[in-house]
């Protein structure tokens, strides 16, 4: 990801340099072209140069409707030039990156090359000879910098793939600032007690094109230690990820659809935990539709999660009270404080993975 982050952070975490492809940013953000009209757009983890989300925004900018673009670079990139030929700035080349960091504001994409469409080229040639297109910026680039979060309150709507390594302090600084936004990040970030704590409160959910393998762009010399993870193509190196997910506050119509049930409950099948009054769901598409109380599921409900239909009550990081009070210890492997607990028939109990406590809207207390 083109991501800021407190830099030093960054350039030591290689998690944080993966670039998302064109193909992924097309796939999710056709579902919200209405939203975008009349609004600026801040890429605040991209350089455009690197960017597949400015490239997307800048060849769609009149399509959309745009307002402004708006997209804030940073220090040592080191695949910079490679999206788009770098022009000559402050005497730099891509030869000799530049190194400074700075920003570009687009507020038009006009056929320059009068072609009868607006494409790269046309990115490319507003870059070169716009004025004041480019600007440099004083700091580092950082998304929580003093200019940059000037520039993040200017915006209506952030779209990025932010460092991973900073997800909690990127999605709360957002929702401070009462930023719409669209990111990718791992599903599993919805374990964070801050993240989930936003889904709790409705201020965040998933987008569309979630869960599955994505490839994303790294640099040259990134090591990719399992051969299936990776694949060269003209060149260029791409490793692969799963459970990678789109986290948004973006209208999406997958909020509205109700999750159609039809298993019915019983106690053998749908245990109940030995620290916590809840039963365990272990697949989402087994939620019970007869059961009144509380349900263990897995953390792929919030895909499927529709707030008009169940309540989420909190999670088993929060819930789950110390085994160490109910069973022996030698009944249980002693670990996992924040997980939930099945009895099994010989006495001995079965830890299970992250759950979210939910309830159906209406059932009773």
């Amino acid at each position: 990801m083109a991501g800021n982050g407190s830099l030093s952070a960054r350039n030591n975490n290689a998690a944080d340099e993966f670039y998302t492809q064109l193909s992924d940013v097309e796939a999710e953000l056709r579902h919200y072209r209405d939203q975008f009209k009349g609004k600026v757009v801040f890429c605040n983890c991209d350089d455009p140069y690197e960017s597949n989300f400015f490239k997307y925004f800048a060849m769609n900018f009149n399509h959309l409707g745009l307002k402004k673009l708006i997209t804030t670079s940073y220090a040592g990139s080191p695949i910079v030039g490679q999206q788009l030929p770098l022009p000559e700035f402050q005497g730099a080349s891509v030869a000799e990156p530049m190194k400074s960091v700075y920003k570009v504001e687009i507020t038009e994409v006009p056929d320059a090359n009068n072609d009868g469409a607006i494409d790269l080229s046309d990115v490319e040639l507003l870059l070169k000879n716009k004025a004041n297109v480019i600007t440099p910026l004083e700091g580092n680039g950082d998304f929580r910098s003093p200019e940059c979060v000037t520039l993040l309150k200017e915006a209506d709507i952030v779209i990025t793939n932010p460092p991973f390594s900073l997800i909690k302090e990127f999605v709360l600084l957002l929702i401070t600032h009462k930023k719409k936004f669209l990111v990718l990040g791992d599903q599993n970030f919805v374990t964070y007690r801050e993240i989930f704590e936003q889904f709790m409160a409705d201020r965040l959910w998933f987008g569309y094109d979630n869960g599955g393998t994505k490839w994303f762009q790294v640099p040259n010399n990134y090591d990719i230690k399992t051969d299936s993870r990776k694949k060269i193509v003209n060149g260029v190196k791409y490793f692969s990820m799963g459970r990678i997910v789109w986290f948004t506050n973006l209208s999406t119509s997958t909020r509205n659809k109700t999750l159609t049930l039809f298993k019915t409950f019983t106690p053998g099948e749908y245990p109940s935990y030995a620290n916590y009054p809840a039963i365990e769901v272990s697949k989402v598409a087994e939620i019970p539709m007869d059961y009144q109380g509380e349900m263990g599921v897995p953390i792929t409900f919030l895909a499927k999660y529709n707030p008009k239909q169940f309540k989420i009550i909190g999670n088993s990081a929060m819930l789950a009270q110390p085994m160490s009070t109910i069973a022996h210890r030698d009944s249980y492997d002693g670990g996992g404080r924040d997980r939930f607990y099945v009895p099994n028939a010989d006495g001995t109990y079965q830890r299970k993975y992250d759950r979210i406590v939910i309830k159906r809207i209406g059932a009773a207390s």
